[in-house]
């Protein structure tokens, strides 16, 4: 098994062969969940804790569904009634959960960093899903299995991602492993939505979305992330769907094949026209959703073997 990652806490870490091991696994978990019996023993007698200081209702759902395809038990952790509330610092939630014997923690934390930091304090296996601004590794996970279904591969395409740039972890995560996988990765949106050093990142940028959208294979939307922005990033939501959204007109300029996605929530008739959103013949968003399942029952897998077979080198004095 070349997957040694102790913690998924980033794209980053990954080397190629991890990302496609991965996904691999996935795609026989995506066959698995078709099935009228959807159970797997993967995780018996393990604990899965869903701790998610931010809402979500995709991301959360789908790990808990994955643990308890996996035979997992599943504690989804709703930090409103927590004594995070009552002003529990990160590391005394950390010792407490540490205390309670998981095997493996889904973390969503709305500062950069969070995740990792926990990841230090506890000793159990750490799934990133979501943190701050910085990554989303699951999310671009599920991403590259829809497009490598969709397109029959996952390398040397022409791939579009669009519209909030600068705030999206969805982004940064995607355009690590897309690179990564050899892929042509252009980026579409006005210049108040592009991050810092973008230019550096071996990207194509176009503030002109028509020019941008010209033949490529796969086009990926972007939410805008009004909750991160704290100034007037757009002059109104009618005048960025004009330049920035998509809609029949200007996916016409692309590929007659490629693929339209979303990582969601989506914004209909702000980042993406509604009808488009929903036409199954361009459209992936929903096997987006499905394939979220597949992966975090892969990545659950993975990091599960990985830690048993940690605890069984500890077992007999190993290192």
């Amino acid at each position: 098994m070349s997957f040694r990652a102790r913690h998924l806490l980033g794209i980053d870490h990954l080397k190629p062969d991890e990302i496609t091991e991965l996904l691999d696994l996935a795609q026989d978990y995506a066959a698995l969940n078709r099935r009228t019996v959807k159970h797997s023993d993967a995780l018996a007698g393990m604990t899965l804790i869903n701790m998610f200081f931010e809402n979500s209702t995709r991301t959360q759902a789908s790990f808990e569904l994955a643990g308890k395809r996996l035979g997992a038990d599943v504690m989804n952790m709703a930090v409103s009634q927590s004594s995070v509330k009552k002003g529990e610092t990160l590391i005394d939630t950390a010792l407490t959960l540490n205390a309670m014997q998981p095997d493996l923690l889904v973390v969503r934390h709305p500062q950069s960093g969070a995740v990792n930091l926990l990841a230090e304090k506890v000793n159990c296996a750490v799934i990133n899903a979501g943190d701050g601004r910085h990554e989303h590794p699951t999310q671009a996970l599920l991403d590259a299995l829809t497009i490598r279904r969709a397109k029959g591969r996952l390398h040397r395409l022409t791939i579009a991602i669009c519209g909030d740039i600068a705030h999206s972890r969805v982004a940064r995560s995607n355009l690590i492993l897309l690179g990564k996988m050899e892929n042509r990765i252009r980026l579409i949106g006005p210049a108040t939505l592009m991050p810092a050093g973008v230019g550096d990142m071996g990207v194509e940028l176009f503030e002109d979305m028509r020019e941008g959208l010209k033949g490529v294979d796969v086009v990926m939307m972007l939410r805008l992330q009004k909750e991160r922005m704290d100034g007037g990033f757009i002059p109104s939501e009618r005048e960025y769907f004009h330049r920035f959204g998509l809609d029949a007109e200007k996916l016409a300029l692309a590929a007659p094949d490629a693929i339209v996605m979303h990582p969601g929530p989506m914004n209909r008739g702000v980042e993406i026209d509604g009808t488009l959103a929903d036409d199954i013949n361009r459209s992936v968003i929903q096997d987006q959703v499905e394939m979220g399942v597949a992966v975090r029952m892969a990545a659950l897998d993975l990091l599960a073997r990985n830690l048993r077979a940690s605890r069984g080198r500890t077992a007999v004095g190993e290192p």
